[in-house]
Parts: C-alpha cells; sequence; structure tokens
C-alpha cells in the first residue's frame, strides 16, 4: 500500500487500483499510464509541484495531454509568478518519486489547484505513489482529499 491508497481507504471513498507494467525507458509516465490501461488521456492526470514566488509550494493537478500554464496557475495561487520545482525538492516534500507523484497522501500538506477539466468526467485516474500504479476516484473526492481547488491552469 502507498500513502495514496491508505489516504483513500482513511477517507472511506470510492476509488479503483489499476496496476500496469512501467517501462522506465518511457518519456512520459502519464501518457504511458493512458496508454497501458485504455484510458483517454484527459482523464489521467498528472501531478506537478510548483514554487511559488514567496518559496511557498503548491501542487498542480491537470491531465497528461496538457501543460501547466504558468500565468494561469500563478493566478490561481494569488501570485505574480511560478516555477517548477526541483526533483530533489518534490521527492523530500511529497514523499513521491518524480514520475509517481500523487496528490494524495503527500508527506507535507500543501495547496492544491486541480484543473477544472477534471469536472466534466464521472471519475478521472492520478498517481497512486508510484510508477506503474494509478488510482481512479471521483473528481470530488480527489478535491475533498487535497482540499484542492478547481481551477483553469491548462493549455
Amino acid at each position: 500500500m502507498t500513502p495514496a491508497i491508505n489516504s483513500a481507504k482513511r477517507a472511506n471513498i470510492k476509488f479503483i487500483v489499476h496496476e500496469y507494467d512501467h517501462d522506465p525507458a518511457v518519456e512520459s509516465y502519464g501518457m504511458e499510464a493512458a496508454t497501458k490501461l485504455g484510458v483517454d488521456s484527459g482523464r489521467v492526470f498528472k501531478t506537478l509541484v510548483v514554487a511559488l514566488d514567496n518559496r511557498d509550494l503548491a501542487v498542480a493537478v491537470l491531465p497528461v495531454s496538457t501543460q501547466l500554464d504558468l500565468k494561469l496557475f500563478a493566478k490561481a495561487m494569488g501570485t505574480k509568478k511560478v516555477t517548477m520545482a526541483s526533483k530533489t525538492v518534490v521527492q523530500r516534500t511529497t514523499g513521491y518519486v518524480v514520475g509517481g507523484v500523487s496528490p494524495v497522501g503527500q508527506r507535507k500538506k500543501l495547496r492544491t489547484v486541480i484543473d477544472i477539466s477534471a469536472s466534466k468526467y464521472n471519475t478521472i485516474y492520478v498517481s497512486a505513489g508510484r510508477r506503474g500504479l494509478e488510482i481512479e476516484l471521483s473528481p470530488d473526492d480527489l478535491g475533498s482529499l487535497t482540499n484542492g481547488e478547481f481551477k483553469a491552469i491548462s493549455k
């Protein structure tokens, strides 16, 4: 079990864990998940950790088929500028390895924004805390587990 799965269990929400054989040579972990699970890439969401201009960190959850719009994310955070956090900071702060970062069950609770596109699906997929493992849950449950806000943050 991963911290993400344990958090979902403790919250008593409905979820399904999906496992697939991860290829370490693949460049896009999220697109790999969509392909191997046979799911539309708009329903598979990646988790990015972003550094705000005041040095705080925040989490962006967005479809793997899109890119984070740094200007929209900065606006959502109420700050002027954001940058991507380094791999070392991401791993130390979340407790997860890059490519397997889940928005759920992170070591340190960070402010989270989920792309508004998640709202159009009954369920979405996010990392369950390691490469090759996804958790399927409702966007509302993801929002509850992360105290996440839904805003437009991708392009």
